[in-house]
């Protein structure tokens, strides 16, 4: 089947799935590839520049894509955003294939394709905002309900959940519970000028209800497993984060600290048990942890990892 090529492909396969029900067969994705090659995320626009020295048009972020006719602006725009992307393919197959790192990218491209299949549920949203993540008790109750409503809200907008409401202002409603528009006006992240209006009624509905609920299940690892993995993961991420940079690959994509602590928790799905990152970081990290292979410096201030003799035990030496 012919691959679909794409950049930061992941709200367009969201849409694309809720809206027609399918999914491209096979996915490139320029951002996802380009970031194994040494480039961090970057916009189209900077792997236009790089790759063929040409300078994108700026779109206009308040542009109405719905109004009819298009303007010409409008049209240069949207036919500059694909014009390159084949080309694009090409090139970074290339390079990728020079490094040994195709596989990686096309595993990447193949994990966000199948994301995109996943519907986000409203009432599962705060579980993605980082510092929502921590709540406890009436404040994660709230934090559920704003989310869910700022969801539903971007949904039936058709925009991006951060333009209704940063993930800044869901926390700190969730942690002061405001009673009155004046109170919202007040929490950092949120304009004044929509408390006052209806999202600020729309809020504090969102804050009743949220404050009504039983509170949701805490999410992520206990106390208490946190305090016994924090050496390891500390360790763990200053090796991986020394890796990724010898590697010119993003540290975020190679691992993030929820990814190590699932690993050494034992979680069976674990990213880093699997695929890529298995090959990469895992199995090292086992090898770490069991005692096989030690952390140290080489004398120029990089970590390395290097293998560890282990002294048989006392009775085995002939």
């Amino acid at each position: 089947p012919a691959t679909v090529v794409m950049h930061a492909a992941s709200q367009d396969l969201e849409v694309l799935y809720r809206s027609c029900g399918v999914l491209p067969r096979d996915l490139f994705d320029t951002q996802l590839a380009a970031s194994f090659a040494g480039h961090s995320l970057p916009a189209l626009s900077g792997l236009v520049d790089r790759y063929y020295g040409v300078h994108l048009p700026k779109g206009d972020r308040l542009t109405d894509w719905l109004r009819r006719p298009l303007g010409a602006d409008q049209c240069t725009y949207a036919a500059a955003d694909v014009e390159y992307l084949l080309g694009l393919q090409e090139k970074l197959t290339a390079e990728l294939e020079e490094r040994g790192r195709l596989e990686w990218a096309l595993d990447e491209c193949e994990a966000l394709r199948l994301k995109g299949q996943v519907i986000r549920e409203p009432d599962e949203a705060w579980t993605r905002i980082k510092e929502a993540r921590s709540l406890r008790g009436e404040a994660a109750a709230v934090a559920r309900a704003v989310a869910a409503w700022r969801e539903r809200r971007a949904a039936e907008l058709d925009q991006p959940v951060r333009f209704i409401l940063s993930d800044l202002a869901v926390v700190g409603v969730a942690q002061r519970r405001p009673k009155t528009q004046a109170d919202l006006a007040r929490i950092r992240g949120f304009d004044e000028r929509h408390a006052r209006g209806k999202v600020g009624e729309a809020v504090l509905g969102a804050v009743a209800e949220g404050r009504s609920h039983e509170p949701p299940k805490a999410v992520g690892s206990s106390h208490e497993l946190d305090r016994k993995l924090r050496p390891a993961v500390a360790l763990v991420a200053a090796w991986v984060s020394q890796l990724s940079r010898d590697l010119e690959i993003e540290t975020s994509m190679v691992a993030t600290r929820h990814d190590i602590e699932a690993l050494l928790a034992g979680h069976p799905q674990a990213r880093l048990a699997r695929g890529w990152r298995g090959d990469l970081v895992g199995e090292r990290i086992r090898r770490l942890v069991e005692g096989e292979a030690a952390l140290a410096f080489d004398g120029r201030g990089n970590l390395v990892l290097e293998d560890r003799s282990v002294p048989s035990p006392p009775g085995d030496a002939p």
